[in-house]
């Protein structure tokens, strides 16, 4: 019995293993088929998966290569202090060559520079010299370039455009002169006087000649004072007269140091203009009434206040504009300028300096 057991068990396992053998040959021709066509298979046929997963393979290979071969650079970071601007009072200066010398005002940013030495060169000193302080002095007829740099960072520098006429030519017209490549050109300095778009411009970093005298009121200031005065009086009833008008330069070097050595220069440079800076030497300005804090508020301040604008002129220190003036509030100082322009710098709640954009600092 046991023997006819075993003998149905051998006979089961190998059919078994024939059945077994048969599959593996009949799946044999279709799993070379299928490795065949896989590989006859076109890139573009790839699944979206697999496009996925060769791309990173891809760019991680690139990226390994770009990081031993190129090294990736970084900016260069200047240290604190470092001279990154220069700025200047102005970039056009058209003289004779008898004028006298002129030197622009230099700013250098950010405000917190260590080292703001300057290095000055002219481009052509048979036509304009410049010292080391940037002093620049007309020599010959013809056309050069001045330019200042920062002694700590050589690739910061600032041009002035200088054009020297013979004495038997005319300078430019400041109405009609047209300047350009420079980041102020609505600013020139013409035979060393200053006009900012086409306003002559006097302040603290704007001089003019000790040599400039009009001997006088100019003709526009004083007929254009009378007839504020007569408005005053018809409009008003009130009394309005020229406490003090033009000065001369020498005028100015007196006062100056009368009142520096009174008050000390600090305090008398909030009111008084040091020799040559003087507002009183262009002929254009007049101090009303009377030159101090008891003018203020006065019905004679307020009625010039609201109406000098109709006669051309401004009040040209006014109130709580000190940092840009460089002088306290002076109700009684008016400065001619004419009459559109009066009314728009008036209108406008600026100061003449806010309204040209410049600065007035001694330098």
């Amino acid at each position: 019995m046991a023997t006819k057991k075993s003998k149905s068990r051998k006979s089961r396992r190998k059919v078994l293993f024939i059945l077994s053998l048969i599959a593996v040959i009949l799946c044999l021709p279709a799993s070379l088929l299928l490795i065949f066509t896989r590989l006859q298979q076109k890139p573009e046929e790839i699944s979206p998966m697999e496009n996925i997963i060769e791309e990173t393979l891809s760019t991680e290979r690139k990226t390994e290569v770009i990081s031993e071969t190129e090294p990736e650079t970084q900016p260069e970071t200047l240290p604190p202090g470092t001279v990154t601007g220069i700025s200047l009072s102005f970039y056009h200066a058209f003289l004779h060559v008898d004028d006298v010398s002129v030197m622009p005002v230099v700013r250098m940013s950010p405000d917190d520079a260590i080292d703001i030495s300057e290095i000055w060169e002219s481009s052509d000193e048979t036509v304009a010299t410049v010292d080391k302080s940037g002093m620049i002095t007309p020599v010959g007829a013809g056309e050069c370039q001045i330019r200042v740099t920062s002694a700590s960072n050589p690739d910061i520098f600032a041009d002035v455009n200088v054009k020297i006429y013979s004495d038997d030519e005319d300078l430019p017209d400041p109405d009609t002169i047209s300047c350009s490549g420079s980041p102020r050109d609505d600013i020139q300095v013409i035979g060393g006087i200053t006009y900012v778009q086409g306003i002559m411009l006097v302040n603290k970093t704007y001089p003019l000649p000790a040599s400039y005298n009009p001997h006088g009121m100019t003709s526009e200031t004083e007929e254009a004072f009378s007839q504020l005065c007569q408005a005053a009086s018809e409009e008003a009833n009130l009394s309005l007269f020229s406490h003090s008008d033009f000065r001369s330069y020498q005028t100015q070097v007196y006062l100056y140091s009368d009142y520096s050595s009174q008050y000390g220069s600090e305090a008398a440079d909030r009111f008084s203009a040091r020799a040559g800076y003087s507002e009183h030497q262009t002929g254009m300005v007049i101090d009303v009434n009377w030159p101090g804090d008891a003018f203020n508020d006065t019905p004679e301040a307020i009625w010039l206040e609201q109406n000098c604008a109709r006669f051309g002129f401004i009040i040209r220190f006014p109130r709580e504009k000190e940092a840009y003036t460089g002088y306290k509030y002076e109700s009684w100082h008016i400065r001619y300028v004419g009459k559109e322009l009066a009314e728009k710098i008036m209108q406008s709640g600026l100061c003449l300096e806010e309204y040209l954009n410049v600065m007035s600092e001694y330098p």
